[in-house]
């Protein structure tokens, strides 16, 4: 399985950016970024610290749900 970072890289890049690239290039330039993490705890308990846009949080949730169903599910 992979992690929830290697998950949101295929997010990453986008021409024109929504705000799921925009955390997800976040996270790449992030070099602090828990990487290889599969919590859902570690991650968002990190991103409530380096909030990197305001619904940013919601973002994750809304990933996160994608996540779970993709490679926890899938």
């Amino acid at each position: 399985m992979r992690s929830f970072y290697h998950f949101m890289m295929t997010y990453r890049g986008k021409v024109n950016p929504d705000e799921e690239s925009r955390l997800a290039d976040w996270m790449f330039q992030d070099h602090s970024f828990p990487k290889q993490s599969r919590s859902y705890d570690e991650i968002s308990r990190y991103l409530e610290w380096n909030i990197p846009f305001s619904s940013a949080l919601k973002v994750f949730d809304d990933l996160w749900e994608r996540y779970q169903l993709e490679e926890v599910n899938g």
